[in-house]
């Protein structure tokens, strides 16, 4: 059984996403066009937010939002030592210097206080990740920012669906983004994103930078490419097939988070109680809606219960081993191993098991019983 796989949902939605792209092949624009602007009106809908804009990858979108909130080369931002490296790597594409802090042991999520201990003069931006099923504490981490007159930056790329407060992640502070890398809770066929933002200004600095500095009418648009270049951008604009598919695959998001908590509770009750399972995921805010894009739990001998998954055919995906304060493209930085406990911590023992909308109870079941295998000999 693959960690992931979504050949079932694409057999169920085929007729939807082929009509969507005969759209495309109709329109004759195959990237920035018609069906990219469709889908940022549909996903401001979604989120609630009042500008979306589309780009051709979660990391690319928070490159660009970190630079349209005016990120200058030296200023400090700080992220969590336990996140994807484009966390961290975003924040030094766009100029800045990253500022590893460590985290919540159950949200996994930038810890506040330890937040307050790394702020310097320097410090400009702070940039909690929403990891796994569940958002930073945006409360906590809205009142340093506010403090110490810091922008407030999020790195939803997970955070489709997820809300606190009554609002959408990526919403509660000047802005956010989305991944729609084909294992995300809405996934594309490739790589795909957006930016999220409530201020005019800087959605316009990010729609601009995605297509070379250029602004004006651009979407949709062939004689845009001739207009005037005002910045030093990029080329990031998301391609019309991609699009074509996540809107139809919109149409099933509601449902499909439903039958990932579904998955989910399965997974409680099938793993509760084992030796050697040091911690299952839990949403720490009644008043927040999580999402499971990933089921990551924590247990004894880590790497070798995921070999163990992978001699009976069960796929898993390792988040994250290495930390990013101890990365090798940090290392410049100065970090050791004790630094952020537990962020190391969890590198150590956090494994994630399948979950997506595709999988089924028997599958889920036959999981739970290797685990329980496995546990029973080495940990028992």
């Amino acid at each position: 059984m693959p960690f992931f796989s979504q050949a079932r949902t694409f057999d169920r939605l085929w007729s939807t996403i082929s009509a969507r792209v005969g759209e495309v092949f109709d329109n004759g624009k195959f990237s920035h066009g018609a069906q990219v602007a469709e889908l940022e009106r549909r996903l401001a809908e979604y989120t609630g937010a009042a500008h979306v804009v589309g780009v051709n990858s979660g990391t690319d979108a928070l490159v660009l939002l970190l630079r349209a909130l005016g990120l200058r080369p030296g200023d400090e931002v700080v992220v969590p030592g336990y996140s994807f490296v484009a966390t961290a790597t975003s924040v030094v594409l766009a100029g800045g210097t990253p500022v590893f802090a460590d985290i919540d042991p159950d949200t996994y999520a930038l810890d506040p206080a330890a937040v307050e201990r790394v702020i310097t003069p320097r410090t400009r931006f702070v940039m909690p990740a929403h990891l796994f099923c569940q958002m930073a504490d945006m409360a906590a981490l809205s009142g340093v920012a506010e403090h110490h007159g810091l922008i407030l930056v999020e790195d939803s790329a997970e955070g489709i669906g997820m809300s606190q407060g009554g609002k959408h992640a990526g919403r509660h502070g000047a802005g956010g983004v989305l991944s729609f890398f084909p294992s995300k809770t809405l996934g594309a066929l490739g790589d795909a994103g957006a930016v999220l933002t409530d201020d005019a200004r800087v959605a316009e600095l990010v729609a601009g930078l995605r297509h070379h500095g250029r602004f004006g009418r651009t979407l949709d648009h062939f004689p845009g490419i001739s207009n005037e270049t005002a910045l030093v951008g990029t080329n990031s604009k998301m391609d019309d097939l991609q699009a074509a598919v996540l809107l139809a695959k919109l149409t099933a998001l509601d449902q499909e988070i439903t039958r990932r908590s579904v998955l989910a509770e399965a997974y409680r009750l099938g793993l509760s109680g084992i030796p050697g399972v040091v911690r299952l995921p839990k949403v720490v805010d009644a008043g927040s809606t999580g999402v499971y894009y990933v089921y990551l739990i924590e247990v004894e001998h880590r790497d070798e219960l995921v070999a163990h998954l992978a001699r009976n055919g069960i796929g898993t995906e390792t988040y994250y081993p290495v930390p990013l304060h101890l990365q090798p493209c940090f290392a410049g930085l100065g970090h050791a191993p004790g630094d952020l406990p537990v962020a190391e911590a969890a590198a150590a023992r956090a494994v994630a098991l399948p979950l997506y909308p595709d999988l089924t109870l028997a599958q889920l079941d036959r999981v739970c019983s290797a685990v329980r295998e496995f546990c029973s000999r080495r940990c028992g």
